[in-house]
C-alpha cells in the first residue's frame, strides 16, 4: 500500500528557507513521479512542483520559480522541496502526492488529478 508521510513544516519568517521531506513506502519512486500542492485557507490547491519517475525532469509551478528546489533521494525514498526566500503568500499546508508513471511517459505533472495518493500535509507558516 503506498503511503507518503510530509514533514518539516513550521513557522518561518519572511525571505527564510525550510526543506520540505516527503518519505514513501510501499513503493519505489523509480515508477512513479512526485508532486508538491499547496492549500491555503479559502484557496483551492494549487501545483507547486513535481519530479518525473526518472527524476531528470521538474517542473514548478511560476509562482516559486527560482525559489524552491525538488529534488529526491532515491535510496532513501524521499523527495525534498527546498523553499528559498520564503514570502507571506507561500503559507499554506503543503501535501506531496504520487502518480504512477504507467506507460513509462517520464512526465512532471502539476495536476492534481493525475496524482492518486496523498500525504497528510504539513503546516508552513510564513510571517514578516
Amino acid at each position: 500500500q503506498l503511503h507518503l508521510v510530509e514533514s518539516g513544516g513550521g513557522l518561518v519568517q519572511t525571505g527564510g528557507s525550510l526543506r520540505l521531506s516527503c518519505a514513501a513506502s510501499g513503493f519505489t519512486l523509480d515508477y512513479y513521479a512526485i508532486g508538491w500542492f499547496r492549500q491555503a485557507p479559502g484557496k483551492e490547491r494549487e501545483g507547486v512542483s513535481c519530479i518525473s519517475s526518472s527524476g531528470s525532469i521538474t517542473n514548478y509551478a511560476d509562482s516559486v520559480k527560482g525559489r524552491f528546489t525538488i529534488s529526491r533521494d532515491t535510496p532513501k525514498n524521499t523527495v525534498y522541496l527546498q523553499m528559498n526566500s520564503l514570502k507571506d503568500e507561500d503559507t499554506a499546508v503543503y501535501y506531496c502526492a504520487a502518480a504512477p508513471d504507467y506507460y513509462g511517459d517520464d512526465e512532471a505533472s502539476l495536476t492534481s488529478t493525475d496524482f492518486g495518493s496523498w500525504g497528510q500535509g504539513t503546516q508552513v507558516t510564513v510571517s514578516s
